[in-house]
């Protein structure tokens, strides 16, 4: 894994810039894996995707209107070899090969989204406590120099 763009939460958790980087990377195989993995869910998740998938899976319509009688026309998209060509890569292929691939990407999401919260959540308690006016070297500070002013100020001292 690359090293933690924003460090580390309270849990020892590694907080990084991009999502990309929350997978083992040390093998080409694991960097390959990684690559592919938020490659598909983020491209096949798009508009374009569904188009593409729309196109294809209208070319199994003549085969299916031919087997059924509707249409009388024959050609390489009308025969059954076509269909089970385009039944395994659209039914098979796409829908078996590409939802794993989608699950280890929104994992990687998740991951990188539960860190990111969990170091988010730390940087606000600590912007609390320093708001807090009752916590050493926060708000009690600056209130202590105002009253400060305020009473030099109001013993009719020279602020200057």
């Amino acid at each position: 894994m690359a090293k933690p763009h924003f460090g580390f939460t309270l849990t020892g958790h590694e907080v990084h810039l991009s999502t990309h980087d929350y997978h083992k990377a040390g093998t080409a195989y694991q960097r390959f894996n990684k690559w592919a993995a938020t490659w598909i869910t983020k491209n096949v998740g798009t508009m374009t995707a569904f188009w593409i998938f729309t196109v294809l899976a209208a070319f199994v319509t003549p085969s299916c209107l031919f087997a059924a009688g509707y249409i009388h026309w024959h050609s390489f998209i009308t025969t059954f070899g076509f269909e089970l060509l385009a039944t395994l890569i659209l039914s098979t292929w796409l829908e078996l090969a590409l939802m794993p691939a989608i699950m280890v990407g929104q994992n990687l999401a998740n991951a990188a989204n539960d860190a990111r919260s969990a170091k988010q959540f730390e940087d606000t308690e600590v912007i609390v406590d320093r708001l807090d006016t009752h916590t050493q070297g926060g708000l009690q500070e600056v209130l202590a120099a105002i009253e400060a002013l305020s009473a030099r100020q109001s013993q009719g001292k020279d602020l200057r």
